[in-house]
């Protein structure tokens, strides 16, 4: 069975958290638009992402440091306490080389900068499709 299919198969489910509306939905129409991937949810705050992570259980979350209800590295935390979770897309308006050595040390898979690299999730998401970490999806 090739990749291809596995992928087409199990697509890569995908959690947003940001409290911009705007971005999110930024983040949806982009993410629509890539094959293997499905949106499974969103939030705008700290504890609505982090209850509806572990309910949904995404193999990716996006997420943004600043929201209502603390912070996005609260989140991180959170859902890498074990050292396992899903990956972790750190998106971001305050790219601090601080911030960023926080997120990577707390589990973050990848730190971007809205303003700079926002266009690179698709390519990203595409590299993503490759590891092998999806290429054993589970069947529903």
């Amino acid at each position: 069975m090739s990749k291809t299919l596995l992928l087409s198969n199990h697509p890569i489910k995908v959690f947003i958290a940001d409290d911009s509306i705007i971005v999110r939905e930024h983040l949806v129409i982009m993410l629509d638009e890539l094959s293997g991937v499905e949106m499974v949810g969103q939030a705008e705050d700290v504890a609505e992402a982090v209850s509806a992570i572990q309910n949904l259980q995404p193999d990716v979350v996006i997420l943004d440091i600043r929201m209502p209800g603390g912070s996005g590295i609260d989140v991180l935390q959170n859902i890498k306490q074990d050292g396992a979770g899903p990956v972790v897309i750190m998106l971001t308006n305050y790219p601090f080389a601080g911030y960023r050595k926080k997120c990577l040390q707390a589990g973050a898979d990848f730190f971007l900068d809205k303003s700079t690299e926002f266009d690179q999730i698709p390519k990203l998401f595409e590299r993503l499709k490759q590891h092998p970490r999806f290429d054993q999806a589970q069947p529903d």
